[in-house]
């Protein structure tokens, strides 16, 4: 049941506004934890939880390693299926925590495992360079406790959604207290509902016309030698199409080093751009002396040319850990062993505006996005999705993106290779995309915004000291009614 209830959940993380399925699913598993003999049964029920959850939600890795990082289908597979079991291995870490802290079925849902589900999510996004994916909050965009954000970032919106799962689990528990299973789930509902009427940020400027590029480049032709004449052709005639002041191109849409690149190319791009007063930005790799390498974006056009690499790289896509040389061997990723970026890169004055860029899954991290605030004005995301194909990726990705909209209070543009191309409001709505898969040129009209909302202020700390608090009180609670029992039963003895 706890596999299955971690499968279903999966839904609630695309496309569809399906934010009480991933409660649904949690509630179900606390269920089964409060009803849980010992330790060890819960974190068995823990690790079955989050294997349903990740063997279905992140099984685009091996579309990754297989299909387009050529490893043989055994190797993949295998590689998944540990993948996938060391990220079990968190939820199965909080069931088996919360049994050996025990205490009363009330505080243990409502504060307890809240407390430690937030944590482990928290340890998950910075463990080992950090995975996010799939983290609880992001399923809740669509729905009341959407609020969250703004205010506590994406594990402010898990924080509350595990709540809202074990007010769900105490009203389907025997013996209960129901009346107040069913206030914590009113309290947490009216909280981001009061939450989500507040305004935190403010237009500033005028508003920018922008065109985002998606050049549908198949990755297994993107590094294809002839190939690479025709991609740059396709990306020449979508931006040379554009009237807009701001161009976007997606991750290593020039396939190539950029002082490899003919200089002719490049004049082309700036030049087009200046004579509208407009600025282009091109995600391509770039070198530098003696052996460092970059995944970059860099501007061109009316504004002073400025560059942004990308400082958070993907394990064993884009850079390769002490101790795993051989994955290049098994693994045919091209530009696999790049450089870090530095992490006060500012935002790229552009257009008129201030765009803190940020490259791939970068904008999974959301502690990492706001260094570039409230000093932006836009935000900006460029990417090549198409290592995962037609999975369930890019639409998870999107609604990373949309928290990270939300979370900051402006607008975030995506421009990608192969979907899901994207002009993302301040409010985390999706206001315009292109169909995966085609390729296009989305164009529209977006405003800059100023001003800071407390996540922006103040980052992942108070959400996690929230979550500590939770747990140390459940914690305290039940210590003390141990102690009352054992001292009841000692009195009973003389």
């Amino acid at each position: 049941m706890a596999a299955a209830a971690g499968a279903a959940a999966v839904a609630g993380f695309g496309d569809w506004p399906l934010f009480y399925l991933p409660i649904a699913s949690v509630a179900v598993l606390v269920w089964l934890w409060l009803r849980a003999e010992r330790p060890r049964e819960a974190a068995a029920l823990g690790f079955a939880y989050g294997a349903g959850l990740f063997l279905v939600g992140v099984s685009w890795v091996y579309v990754s390693l297989h299909d387009f990082g050529m490893m043989p289908a055994p190797l993949a597979a295998l590689a998944t299926v540990f993948f996938c079991g060391y990220l079990a291995l968190f939820p199965a870490a909080v069931g088996y925590a919360q049994a050996r802290i025990g205490g009363k079925p009330g505080p243990r849902a409502l504060l307890l495992i809240p407390g430690l589900w937030t944590l482990a999510e928290w340890v998950r996004a910075w463990l080992l360079t950090g995975f996010p994916w799939l983290t609880l909050g992001y399923s809740q965009l669509d729905g009341p406790l959407a609020g969250f954000a703004p205010a506590l970032g994406v594990f402010g919106m898990s924080f509350a959604a595990a709540i809202a799962a074990g007010a769900v689990a105490l009203l389907a528990s025997r013996g209960a207290r129901r009346g107040v299973a069913l206030g914590a789930l009113l309290a947490v509902g009216l909280a981001g509902a009061w939450l989500e009427r507040e305004t935190w940020t403010h237009p500033v400027g005028e508003p920018v016309t922008v065109s985002l590029l998606q050049g549908n480049i198949p990755q297994s032709l993107k590094f294809v030698p002839g190939r690479y004449e025709s991609t740059l052709a396709t990306y020449a005639a979508l931006a040379d199409a554009s009237e807009a002041k701001l161009v976007v191109m997606p991750e290593t849409a020039i396939p190539r080093f950029l002082d490899l690149v003919a200089p002719a190319y490049i004049e082309r791009l700036r030049s087009a751009a200046a004579s509208r007063h407009a600025d282009v930005l091109v995600g391509v790799p770039l070198r530098a002396p003696p052996d460092r390498y970059y995944n970059a974006v860099v501007s061109l056009g009316a504004s002073p040319e400025q560059t942004y690499a990308k400082s958070h790289l993907v394990p064993f896509g884009e850079f390769i850990p002490p101790g795993f040389g051989w994955i290049p061997s098994v693994l045919h990723i091209p530009l696999a062993d790049f450089s870090r970026g530095g992490p006060d890169q500012r935002p790229l004055a552009v257009a008129g505006q201030r765009v803190a860029m940020n490259v791939c899954y970068e904008d999974a991290f959301g502690a990492e996005i706001i260094r570039q605030l409230p000093e932006a004005t836009l935000l900006a995301n460029v990417s090549n999705v198409a290592w995962f194909g037609d999975s369930l990726a890019p639409a998870q990705h999107l609604r990373i993106s949309r928290t990270r909209a939300l979370e900051t209070g402006r607008v975030m543009l995506r421009a990608t290779n192969t979907g899901v191309t994207a002009i993302i409001g301040a409010r985390g709505e999706v206001e315009a995309r292109l169909p995966s898969f085609t390729e296009g040129r989305l164009d529209g009209q977006v405003q800059g915004y100023a001003g800071a909302t407390p996540y922006v202020r103040t980052g992942n700390p108070p959400v996690v000291l929230l979550a500590l608090a939770s747990a140390a009180a459940a914690a305290w609670g039940a210590r003390r009614a141990a102690r009352r029992a054992a001292g009841d039963r000692a009195r009973a003895g003389l």
